[in-house]
């Protein structure tokens, strides 16, 4: 248990939070939620003991092991993947090197029998001879395919590195799990997973997200950080908003009773003070008119610290009907090939999610079409008349550190008027002095929304986005799904944010090895015709109308009967795997039992060797259904629909 009483915290000499009071108990799932800038880093670092509060208490029992995402993902270039996440158990790490040194230069085990009988009971105790395999299902949950595992740290991407940093977090099973924002850097596919396993996790957990879905799935509770403090809230992040708005109600309300009372007393204090036959009423309603003050500053309703951006993209003209052709676009990352065959036209007008698994090539897509990349085959057409604006995923490449907002908006859109640069930049929030701080004192989401309000001065008749709403918080989500429905322009974009396909795209292009499946309808309707969940299916079926369906071909429906058929194969072969392995864990873990009992190592050296061997035969076994057992699942997701 976690118990936080009178918490304060202020930051530059501002109050980021005060008279924070609550317990967080085991099993339960917490979702931080509030403004950016608001404090929930802080927070979380308070929680984690790297900070200390200005005032109150956090109280967090002393055998409890609490865990948190490190940030420098350069820390292990020269591990390897699944050595990285084998440290998240330091006894265990600790172990299997110690065991190695003893092993190595064929000294055997006579020369070492007490140590190594030591080394063995500390594996027995930490499943020593799994945790490959258990590292390996956490790699391959987060994306990490197989045979990437015994790769160096250094060959990942920042992003990629960040999700084995999360593996090796996840593998040190702490008590109380503490996440800042860990879907940014996950793929749909592997945030469907993280929500399994938090749901499934037995602790603690305060996770910090913008993702409405995420937080509805996986929350039992909301921490709320508004009105200058914490305050906590049961249930998931949907029935939060309700009760937060229902109590806001309630508190405004009885606030304007007390304010009507006290005017009407006053009134009558006003009127019969002079008056002798009424000044000892007079008098009694002076004291309740004090007692009044006193209960209304106890309320004391401060505004809340969330704010909604005003965004509004125009066009300066239409594009023709045809905004964009694609035609045949392949492109490869040596022998791996990320797009093949990828053809599609875009009509003026439509609003189009580009989806699909992780590493099928989306953002790679994006950069082809604004010609950032060069495709290795194949080519793409603008159409007649057309303007794009363009948000990159790694959009911070564009703005300049050392300019202030107001400067390197005028350089990037230049001939406008500087009231038009600030206008656009007070719809982003930026506000009196905040236009002329230095870019690089920016928090992500203020630099999203920087670039946000160059494109609403660009006034383009195409907007592209690439993961635009992974810095952004709920406010400004809100804001620009809003303000990109009204837009009447085409916009093409990739999201693993489910709240936002779900409102804005009307067609969805799905990215397959060989091709594109084209689907001309919403994501719901995609989700009811397809059997495939890139993004979430519960919340989605609760509110799609019925999708308006074209007749299939004898051949789409023995396509697709087929693989529901291997895919429920693979399903029962997984159930097979996962059982056998659980026996060879068990056989494993006697054997290990056995091994470091005391005088194992003094027996008949023959009986030594068969025990040995009988444990070596079993973990190539284990090895073996491990690796099957990831080939399997990955064929199951990549079978997740029916080819097209």
């Amino acid at each position: 248990m976690i118990n936080v009483s009178d918490l304060q915290m202020g930051f530059g000499g501002r109050s980021l939070f005060r008279h924070a009071t609550f317990q967080l108990q085991p099993g339960r799932r917490y979702g931080l939620v509030g403004a950016n800038g608001t404090g929930k880093t802080t927070f979380l670092r308070l929680l984690a003991g790297a900070e200390a509060a200005d005032g109150g208490v956090v109280a967090i029992g002393k055998d409890l092991n609490v865990g948190t995402l490190k940030q420098n993902q350069y820390l292990y270039e020269t591990e390897t993947i699944v050595n990285t996440v084998l440290q998240g158990d330091a006894e265990l790490w600790r172990a299997l090197q110690r065991k190695a040194r003893l092993l190595e230069g064929g000294s055997g085990v006579d020369a070492h029998c007490d140590e190594l009988a030591e080394v063995e009971r500390t594996l027995e105790q930490r499943q020593g001879y799994a945790s490959e395999a258990n590292a390996a299902r956490l790699l391959v949950g987060l994306g990490l395919r197989t045979e990437t595992h015994h790769q160096p740290m250094s060959t990942l991407s920042g992003g990629f590195k960040l999700r084995v940093l999360l593996a090796q977090l996840l593998f040190s099973a702490p008590d109380v799990l503490l996440l800042d924002e860990p879907n940014n850097h996950l793929d749909i596919v592997s945030i469907r997973w993280l929500e399994r396993y938090l749901c499934q996790f037995l602790g603690t957990v305060v996770v910090s997200s913008h993702d409405r879905e995420f937080l509805n799935v996986v929350c039992t509770d909301i921490l709320d950080v508004d009105y200058g403090t914490v305050k906590l809230y049961p249930g998931n992040y949907q029935q939060f908003v309700t009760a937060k708005a229902a109590e806001r109600e309630r508190l405004e309300a009885l606030l304007s009773r007390q304010e009507k009372r006290k005017e009407d007393m006053q009134a009558f204090v006003d009127r019969f003070r002079a008056k002798a036959s009424k000044a000892r009423q007079a008098q009694s309603r002076v004291r309740m008119i004090a007692k009044l003050e006193e209960e209304m500053e106890e309320l004391d309703l401060q505004p809340s610290s969330r704010s909604y951006p005003r965004f509004h993209f125009s066009m300066q003209r239409p594009s023709g009907v045809v905004a964009l052709r694609a035609f045949d676009i392949g492109k490869a990352y040596g022998s791996h090939k990320v797009l093949e065959g990828v053809s599609f036209e875009v009509e003026r007008g439509e609003k189009v999610a580009i989806i699909g698994p992780n590493g099928i090539g989306k953002s790679t897509l994006l950069k082809v079409l604004m010609d950032d990349l060069k495709a290795d085959h194949g080519r793409h057409e603008w159409g007649h008349a057309t303007t794009v604006s363009y948000f990159s995923q790694d959009h911070d490449a564009l703005l300049d550190n050392d300019k202030c907002p107001l400067d390197w908006l005028r350089h990037a859109v230049p001939g406008k008027e500087e009231q038009a640069l600030r206008d656009a930049l007070g719809k982003a929030l930026f506000s009196g002095d905040d236009v002329l701080k230095k870019i690089a004192t920016l928090s992500g989401g203020e630099k999203a929304r920087l670039v946000l309000s160059k494109m609403m001065l660009e006034n383009s008749n195409i907007l592209v986005f690439d993961e635009p709403t992974n810095h952004l918080d709920m406010e400004a989500i809100e804001a620009l799904v809003t303000a990109l429905t009204e837009y009447p322009g085409t916009i093409l974009f990739v999201s693993h944010n489910a709240y936002f396909v779900h409102r804005l795209a009307g067609r969805i292009l799905e990215i397959q090895p060989h091709g594109i499946r084209n689907f001309r309808g919403s994501y719901a309707e995609y989700l009811n015709t397809y059997d495939v969940d890139y993004l979430s299916k519960d919340t989605l079926q609760a509110t799609a109308s019925k999708p308006q369906r074209s007749a299939d071909s004898a051949a789409d429906i023995e396509e697709r009967r087929k693989t529901r058929n291997r895919r429920n194969q693979l399903k029962r072969d997984i159930e097979t795997l996962e059982s056998r392995t659980e026996q060879l864990e068990q056989e494993i873990a006697a054997l290990e039992a056995e091994m470091a009992s005391e005088g194992f190592y003094t027996r008949d050296s023959k009986a030594i060797r068969v025990s040995v061997e009988r444990k070596e035969q079993l973990e190539a076994e284990l090895h073996r259904g491990v690796t099957k057992w990831e080939q399997l699942v990955q064929e199951l997701d990549s079978c997740q629909t029916p080819a097209s």
